[in-house]
C-alpha cells in the first residue's frame, strides 16, 4: 500500500494494482472505492495512516461494482455501518441484480503473455473466495447529500466500463476520481497517461469512449484514477 497526498483533503491509495481515495474534512472521510478483498485490511488502515479513524468514515462511493472496487466493503458496513452510494443503475450492479464483468474466457485469452499471466495470477489470489461478493446496502444519494458529504461531491455519470459506472469531481479542489472510465495505467497496458481500459474490461466501448470525452471537458487538474498513478493536468485529455 502507497499512499499519497494529492490536494490539501485527498489522499490516493495504490493497493493491489488497483486505486481507492480518501477524502479528509479533519473530522470525518469520504472513502471512494475499496480496493480487491485482498486489500481489506490496507483499506482500513490507510484511514488510521491519515490520522482518523474507522467510525470517521461518512459514506463510500463506488465509482463501480467490480471486485477490485468493493473488497472492503462489506468489513466497512459491518464494523462501522456508514453509507455506500453509487449510480442509480450501478446499484442494480452492486446487489448483482446483473454482472458485467471479466469472465473466465476473457481471463483466459491474458494467458498467452506473461504480462497477462501475470495478471491473471495476482487477479485470483486477490478475489480468492469472494467471487460471490455483494454489496446489498448500496443506494444512490442526491446532490444535496453528496455535496454534504466531507469534500463536497459531485457525481459525474460514465456508463461504458459498466452500465452505471459514476465518476465524481471535488470542485473545490479540482480533483476528479475517474474510477475505470479513464485511467492512467494497468498491469495489461503498455503506455501510460490518461485512457481506456483494454477493451475486455468494458461492457459498451463506443459509450466508455463518450464518456472519457466527456470527462476531458470537466474543470479538473487532478486526476485520480482506478488504476495507475494519480496525475496533474492542466486539464484531463481523452
Amino acid at each position: 500500500m502507497r499512499i499519497d497526498q494529492v490536494s490539501d483533503s485527498v489522499y490516493a491509495v495504490a493497493g493491489t494494482n488497483v486505486n481507492w481515495a480518501l477524502i479528509s474534512d479533519g473530522s470525518a472521510v469520504t472513502l471512494i472505492d475499496a480496493g480487491y478483498p485482498s486489500d481489506t485490511d490496507d483499506v482500513l488502515a490507510s484511514v488510521t495512516r491519515i490520522g482518523h479513524q474507522l467510525t470517521d468514515i461518512a459514506a463510500v462511493l463506488i465509482t463501480h461494482a467490480h471486485l477490485d472496487h468493493i473488497g472492503a466493503i462489506p468489513t466497512l458496513v459491518e464494523r462501522v455501518g456508514m453509507p455506500v452510494y453509487t449510480g442509480r443503475e450501478e446499484v442494480r450492479h452492486a446487489k448483482r441484480e446483473y454482472l458485467q464483468q471479466i469472465g473466465a474466457a476473457g481471463m483466459l485469452r491474458q494467458l498467452t503473455t506473461g504480462r497477462g499471466r501475470r495478471w491473471v495470477a495476482h487477479t485470483l489470489r486477490a478475489i480468492n473466495g469472494h467471487l460471490g461478493m455483494t454489496i446489498p446496502t448500496a443506494t444512490t444519494a442526491d446532490a444535496e447529500t453528496l455535496a454534504a458529504l466531507p469534500g463536497g461531491i459531485v457525481d459525474v455519470p460514465t456508463p461504458g466500463h459498466t452500465s452505471g459506472h459514476t465518476s465524481y469531481l471535488l470542485p473545490s479542489e479540482g480533483v476528479l476520481f475517474s474510477g475505470d472510465a479513464l485511467v492512467t495505467g494497468h498491469p495489461l497496458l503498455t503506455d501510460t497517461g490518461p485512457q481506456l481500459l483494454p477493451s475486455v474490461f468494458n461492457h459498451d466501448e463506443a459509450c466508455a469512449h463518450e464518456s472519457a470525452r466527456q470527462l476531458a471537458g470537466r474543470p479538473a487538474g487532478i486526476l485520480v484514477p482506478g488504476h495507475g498513478e494519480p496525475m496533474v493536468l492542466g486539464k484531463v485529455n481523452k
